[in-house]
Formats: structure tokens, C-alpha cells, sequence
């Protein structure tokens, strides 16, 4: 049995500074093992070996094998069918082949190259196996109730191809939904390549949930209508596998039927799991549902920062360093106290209550040289603690605020709803012709134009798409290059290119 530091010895060759010129070498040997091939010299080591230029000399080649065969990786044994003459017989001459344990290293690092290649993918032609596979089970176990036996190693086989699709599927499916986020660092890609990888990305999401919705509830109703019969099946299963076991006494023999028994349970409690609700736990398929849809979104919102940049949004550094010219500009010292209060919104902090006795309440936006002095106790720096022992404050009637704030939100909800019904007259309107917008309009106008504009791929690109919330339904098309429109806002004028903006309400917010 290898110990922990034989088996590490095994990987020594690929941390030692010619692991390039080892890893031909065992290449040769996996190659060897996969035709049959029992042994090999030296020399047919040199000659089929995928040598980096230029090719290594015998000795080199003999040198690393010895070396191998030292960690472990290799077994030799003098090679005899050669000698023609005692002085060739005292020779070293050696035949090489894997090691049991080397042959073990390999397996394990041909997985680890193949797992790190491999790209995930969500599969729809495994749920049509396993709809199929569940289907083809259904009728063998109904034939074998009303026939006198039952076709166990068709059973087996089944079931064997439905655990192998349904793990491939799973283990794609995880490793799929865990790199979208990795793929959609989109921050350095190339404005046209990402536009299609967008497309495409959303096109392969839409379409596996299309199929993954319609095959789910056809795949729950099998595996419903199976588990209360499919319990016999798999001791029949456990008792065929369990022919195979090592002689032994009979109690291990059932003992084996058991186990195999209970990991055939495990399995079906795995793929029952995922298109069946446990307990309180939804189905997996829902989970994935609902990963694949939050990728949708998540996606847009790269391809939105990435347009925002490219239309020269500035970042925080090159903000800082306009603030900064700003400020070298102040003249007197009361400007530039006026710039910092407006770029840093620094107010007064008259909210702090260290005055429980004050006769009358300040507003936080009393100035602190208009306002009473505070009388801080001292024991707020000899205990930590402002307010003197003694009954708790009374607590204050805030009713008014609420309603208060509760009128200004109503109101503004109102002014919203106005705003939306205005621009979403569903007739296709000049943007030259839409007049003055109010604050509310201007501000929905900007959020409509924002999301337009994260689809436009070029500035003649003609934009339909639906907002985030669902509501609206909106159609941009560019006019002439020559065009300008003029919007007047209470900020200010709003100009550009004019565009036909159509904007209309969807059939789900009617």
C-alpha cells in the first residue's frame, strides 16, 4: 500500500525544472498502456517521444528513466533479448514500463487536464434521455408485473445510462451556472464581439429553459409514478451486482446487496431531488431556472457599464482631478468652503441630541453659529455616557412626519404615474416634438434612454426592447445624422441626434 509520501513522490516529476522532458517521457508510457504495449527501451522512448526542438540524446533519455523509476512512476528490468556477448551482458540495458502506481498518477492527471479543458454546458438532450430512459423503465417494470418474470439486466442497464446522464448533466449544470459570472467580465472585450456574445449567450439560456420547463413536469410524473415500485427493482439490481463480490462468508455477501442496495436508493433520492420538491427545499430544476434568469439581466448590466464607458463617462480619479482644479480656482477662502460643502455634502449635525433639556427642537439644518450652545455633560468623558442616570426621555409623537411623508410620496408616485402616462402614448413621436418635460418626465425620459441605448451596438442601429420592470415597451429609431432635437428641462436644455421614439405599455401592466 502506498504511503502518503511514496504517493506524493509520484508527482515529484512535475515540480523539478525538466518537467516538460518528463511528461513526453510518461506520455509515451500512457500512449504504450492504452495499445497493450507491456514494455519499452530506451531508444523507442527517443523515437516516439513529442520532443520540444531540439531532441534530446540517448543518455538524457536513459538518465530521466532511471530517475522515474527512482519516484516510482516507472519499473525496470534488465533487458537480455539483446545480448550478443558477455561484455553486452554486464551492460546496463533496461526495459521500462508504468508502475502500478504510476499508471494510477497518470489516470488522475489525464481527469485534471480533462476537467480544466472542458467547457460546461447546459444540456437539453440530457433531459431527453432521461425522459427517455424513465419512459423505457416505466414499461419494463409494467411488462414484468403482468409477465412471470422481470428483465433485470435490462433494468440494470437502464439505470446505469440514466445515472451517468443525470451526474453529467448535474455536474455541468453547477459548473455552467458558476462560471456565467466569470464570463461576464466583459470589462476589457471588444464592443462588437461582446454585442454577440451577448445575443448568443441569452439565445442558449432562453432555449435550455424553454426545454428544461417542458420536459420537467413529463419527468416528475415518471419519477412520481415510479418510486413507489422502483424499491423491488433495485434489490433485484443489488443481488445481480453483488454476484461479483469476492468469495466470502454469506453474511458478507448480504451484507454487500445491502450497501449496493442503499446506494442505488441514494442515487434515485438525487434525481428525485431535482424535478420533485423536498419538504420545504424546491426542486433544483427550479433553482437553475431561477440562475439561468438572474444570469439574463446580469449580462445586460455588463454590456449597459460597458456602453456608459464607451460614451466617455469619466471615472472617480478623473472626477477628483476636476474637483481639484476647481478648488485651485477658489479665490478666497469662503469660496472654496462653499465648493467642499457642494461636492462633499457636508451638513450640519444638529440631529445629535447631547441637549435633552433644549426648550425647542433645531432642525438639522441650523448652522452651528446661529444655534444655542450645546452643554455637553462631562460624564461623557469621564463614564462614556451623555444623558445623566434618570427616567428615559418621553418619546416623541412623529404622526405628523409620517403622514407628512407618507403626502410627499403619494404625490410623487403621482407625478411619476403622470409622467409615464405622457411619454407612453404608444404613437411614435420625434423626440424634437416632445416640448418641455417637468422633473419627473425628464428623469423617466433619461431611465427609458438609458436602457434603449445599452442595446445600440451603432449609432443607426434601430433599438426595440422591453425595460427591466415590464411595464413598457420601447422603439427607438435614428433619424438623419443631421437632425437635433432640443428637449427644455427645469435642469436645463437636453440636445442630440433626433431619433423616432415610440413608447408604449405592455399587455402585462394593462
Amino acid at each position: 500500500m502506498l504511503t502518503t509520501n511514496t504517493a506524493a513522490e509520484l508527482f515529484q516529476h512535475l515540480n523539478v525544472e525538466k518537467a516538460a522532458f518528463y511528461r513526453c517521457i510518461m506520455d509515451v508510457f500512457a500512449a504504450a498502456k492504452r495499445q497493450y504495449r507491456l514494455q519499452l527501451r530506451p531508444d523507442e522512448v527517443l523515437a516516439e517521444a513529442d520532443w520540444p526542438s531540439p531532441s534530446p540524446r540517448i543518455e538524457e533519455v536513459n538518465g530521466a528513466l532511471a530517475q522515474l523509476a527512482v519516484w516510482g512512476n516507472l519499473e525496470s528490468q534488465p533487458d537480455t533479448a539483446r545480448v550478443s556477448s558477455l561484455s553486452d551482458f554486464y551492460r546496463a540495458r533496461f526495459l521500462y514500463r508504468l508502475s502500478h502506481g504510476g499508471e494510477a498518477a497518470e489516470a488522475g492527471l489525464s481527469v485534471f487536464f480533462q476537467t480544466l479543458r472542458r467547457r460546461a454546458q447546459l444540456q437539453t438532450v440530457a433531459l431527453e434521455d432521461i425522459a427517455s430512459g424513465l419512459e423505457s423503465l416505466r414499461h419494463l417494470i409494467d411488462e414484468s408485473a403482468s409477465a412471470e418474470g422481470a428483465d433485470v439486466a435490462k433494468m440494470h442497464e437502464i439505470l446505469r445510462d440514466l445515472v451517468r446522464v443525470f451526474e453529467d448533466l448535474a455536474e455541468n449544470a453547477q459548473a455552467f451556472m458558476a462560471g456565467v459570472a466569470r464570463s461576464l467580465e466583459l470589462q476589457q472585450a471588444e464592443a462588437n464581439t461582446v454585442i454577440a456574445y451577448k445575443r448568443r449567450l441569452i439565445d442558449y439560456l432562453e432555449r435550455f429553459m424553454s426545454d428544461l420547463v417542458r420536459r420537467s413536469d413529463g419527468i416528475a410524473q415518471l419519477i412520481e409514478y415510479l418510486s413507489s415500485r422502483v424499491d423491488a427493482v433495485f434489490l433485484q439490481i443489488a443481488a445481480r451486482e453483488a454476484r461479483d463480490t469476492a468469495p466470502g462468508d454469506a453474511q458478507n455477501q448480504t451484507d454487500e446487496e445491502m450497501r449496493r442496495w442503499r446506494a442505488w436508493r441514494e442515487r434515485w433520492k438525487g434525481l428525485r431531488g431535482w424535478f420533485l420538491a423536498t419538504g420545504a427545499e424546491p426542486p433544483q430544476a427550479e433553482l437553475l431556472r431561477a440562475r439561468a434568469r438572474a444570469a439574463i439581466p446580469q449580462l445586460l448590466g455588463a454590456i449597459a457599464a460597458m456602453n456608459e464607458r464607451r460614451s466617455g463617462r469619466s471615472d472617480r480619479s478623473a472626477d477628483f482631478r476636476t474637483l481639484a482644479r476647481w478648488f485651485a480656482a477658489c479665490e478666497t477662502e469662503s469660496q472654496a468652503h462653499r465648493m467642499a460643502r457642494a461636492a462633499f455634502a457636508l451638513q450640519p449635525a444638529r440631529h445629535f441630541s447631547l441637549n435633552p433639556q433644549a426648550e425647542e427642537d433645531l432642525p438639522p439644518s441650523t448652522s452651528w453659529a446661529d444655534a444655542p450652545p450645546l452643554q455637553i455633560s462631562p460624564r461623557l468623558r469621564e463614564y462614556g455616557e451623555a444623558a445623566p442616570r434618570g427616567a428615559l426621555a418621553r418619546v416623541r409623537d412623529r404622526s405628523a412626519e409620517r403622514a407628512l411623508m407618507a403626502q410627499q410620496l403619494a404625490e410623487e408616485s403621482r407625478q411619476v404615474d403622470a409622467a409615464r402616462q405622457r411619454l407612453a402614448s404608444g404613437r411614435p413621436t420625434r423626440l424634437s416634438e416632445l416640448g418641455d418635460l417637468d422633473t419627473h418626465a425628464f428623469g423617466l425620459f433619461l431611465s427609458l434612454l438609458a436602457e434603449a441605448l445599452a442595446e445600440q451596438s451603432s449609432p443607426d442601429q434601430t433599438i426595440e426592447r422591453q425595460t427591466g420592470d415590464g411595464l413598457l415597451q420601447i422603439r427607438m429609431e435614428p433619424l438623419d445624422r443631421g437632425s437635433w432635437a432640443h428637449i427644455s428641462t427645469p435642469a436645463g436644455v437636453f440636445s442630440g441626434r433626433d431619433h423616432l421614439l415610440t413608447i408604449a405599455f405592455t399587455q402585462e401592466s394593462i
